[in-house]
């Protein structure tokens, strides 16, 4: 198997984090999906990131729909079976709170300063400040032990947004997070799968 994408991506970190987690060996290609436009597009066409293609040769893209593959070949899972809705909602949490960060980032690194709209930029900083609020309240539901996929998904984005809009979530406003990811990020999987 080979997945293809940047790790300063988190949907690419969490896939990668995952799948060593569960022990599937796989072939890491890192391509940017903006520097190495052509190079990714000859792999596939639509040029998304995570982009994994199976031992098969199918091309999947979606780090969720990867990720329901991968735990669909393995004989481990990455979802409790007791609390799956609860695991879920951390998982849809962590995933829009990566969307808004993208969003911010994309606002100010793609689009010209005269050209960005503030009431846009505002909105979205609600919406992620909102998805870290509700994080923070369930953080005593996140252990690492075992290492499970809201667990990952949580410090990834966590990871990414802190790496990229540290001026908009700070660690003083989530203490619980901050001291939570800190903690995910001296895991094996994580250590050898940085974000920078």
């Amino acid at each position: 198997m080979q997945l293809i994408g940047m790790l300063d991506s988190p949907y690419v970190r969490r896939v990668a984090i995952s799948l060593k987690r569960l022990k599937i060996p796989f072939e890491h290609q890192s391509l940017s999906v903006f520097r190495d436009f052509e190079a990714f597009s000859h792999i596939n066409p639509i040029v998304k990131a995570p982009t994994l293609v199976t031992d098969d040769g199918v091309v999947l893209v979606d780090s969720t729909l990867i990720l329901q593959y991968v735990e669909g070949i393995s004989a481990a899972s990455l979802l409790p079976e007791n609390s799956q809705t609860q695991a879920l909602r951390l998982i849809g949490l962590a995933l829009m709170a990566c969307d808004k960060t993208v969003q911010i980032v994309y606002e100010r690194t793609l689009r010209p300063t005269e050209k960005q709209h503030q009431p846009w930029v505002e909105r979205v900083v609600t919406q992620l400040h909102a998805a870290y609020g509700e994080l923070e309240k369930s953080t005593d539901s996140l252990t690492c032990n075992p290492l499970m996929q809201a667990d990952i998904s949580v410090a990834v984005a966590w990871r990414f947004t802190q790496f990229y809009t540290a001026d908009v979530i700070t660690p003083e406003a989530y203490p619980q997070l901050a001291k939570f990811s800190a903690q995910a990020e001296t895991l094996p999987e994580f250590v050898s799968t940085p974000l920078d």
